[in-house]
């Protein structure tokens, strides 16, 4: 696992630029909140998740993710039919807290093409560009706790 400035970013996944990471098995991608996102968000206390058998594109806000210090919006890194959603999330949001990458995993989308995910995968960021991502976002939630002081 690689851990970046302080956050956990398994080098495995590929991660949208809105925090939601992807974990890729064959045409399924197992979808969740990113370490970073985690800890900035603080403890989540709601998640409004999408229907099974919803179809989302790559981009689209499909979900709700509620802390109690803001509100923010899953992600969809790619696109297809989500075919499971975590229901041990409608009890313990805490899991994309506690084990972000494991226990805490939202749900699964099922693209209906592994040419076109793999074209969507290109979109995501992944391997060495995770580091800059990461720097460029710590750098933004600084200049914003700058502003509010």
């Amino acid at each position: 696992m690689a851990e970046i400035k302080g956050y956990d970013m398994p080098d495995e996944l590929f991660y949208h630029e809105e925090h939601s990471w992807a974990k890729v098995e064959g045409v399924k991608v197992t979808v969740g909140m990113s370490d970073l996102f985690q800890k900035e968000a603080g403890d989540i206390v709601f998640v409004d998740l999408p229907e099974e058998e919803d179809e989302v594109s790559q981009g689209e806000t499909c979900g709700k993710i509620q802390s109690r210090k803001w509100i923010g919006k899953l992600v969809a890194p790619v696109s297809g039919e989500i075919t499971e959603i975590n229901e041990e999330m409608e009890e313990d949001t805490s899991l994309i807290n506690t084990d972000p990458y494991g226990e805490g995993w939202i749900l699964v989308i099922e693209a209906e093409d592994e040419d076109e995910l793999q074209a969507e995968l290109k979109n995501l960021i992944h391997g060495d560009a995770v580091q800059g991502f990461v720097e460029q976002e710590i750098a933004k939630a600084e200049e914003e706790k700058a502003k509010d002081e």
